[in-house]
């Protein structure tokens, strides 16, 4: 690990260096305390990305739903 990598601390809401708190408890490896900072903005970033994929549907084939998209039981 180098000493120019940053996390961004959940628990604190802040940026750390290596010696921070527990990486359960944060978001990283960034090359950046600028990057390490938007870590959250990323996160939301991804998750829109994410729920808007039309090859990622949960209720697409073998997800259990019936066609109507509610689950089968």
């Amino acid at each position: 690990m180098s000493d120019s990598e940053y996390w961004y601390c959940l628990t604190h809401k802040t940026v750390e260096g290596r010696d921070g708190c527990r990486n359960s408890d944060r978001l990283g490896p960034y090359a950046s305390a600028a990057e390490a900072g938007r870590a959250l903005e990323k996160v939301e970033e991804r998750n829109e990305e994410w729920d808007n994929d039309p090859n990622w549907n949960d209720d697409g084939p073998g997800s259990g739903a019936d066609d109507d998209g509610t689950p089968s039981s």
